[in-house]
């Protein structure tokens, strides 16, 4: 592995390093009846039962009684960076607005 290879796979690591402890969750409470044995994601109107999790398709973790933003938003990174959301995965990159090959470092995150 290059050099520059390991800098870029260390700079992510930090990244997600970095956002983690930093943030707070965007939520939404759901409203459950007492009786219920399965739920509908509001997002993707796909079922599930009581008690299970799952990743919508807006990147929201959710439960039956409550949907989270998935990700946190970058903040306190560099003016030549800029921030691209990656929907596969929900999570931003930030890189080098002139080299998306070069990531950039993050002092913090929102969200999640």
């Amino acid at each position: 592995m290059s050099l520059t290879a390991a800098m870029k796979y260390l700079a992510l690591a930090f990244l997600l390093c970095a956002l983690a402890p930093l943030s707070n969750g965007a939520c939404h409470h759901k409203v459950m009846k007492p009786d219920m044995t399965h739920c509908q994601d509001d997002v993707d109107e796909t079922w599930h039962a009581v008690g299970s999790s799952w990743r919508n398709s807006r990147c929201m973790d959710c439960t039956c009684s409550r949907c989270c933003t998935g990700f946190s938003i970058p903040v306190g990174f560099p003016d030549y960076c800029v921030k691209v959301f990656d929907p596969e995965a929900c999570e931003y990159i930030v890189h080098k607005k002139d080299d998306p090959s070069v990531l950039c470092p993050v002092r913090g995150g929102k969200g999640k």
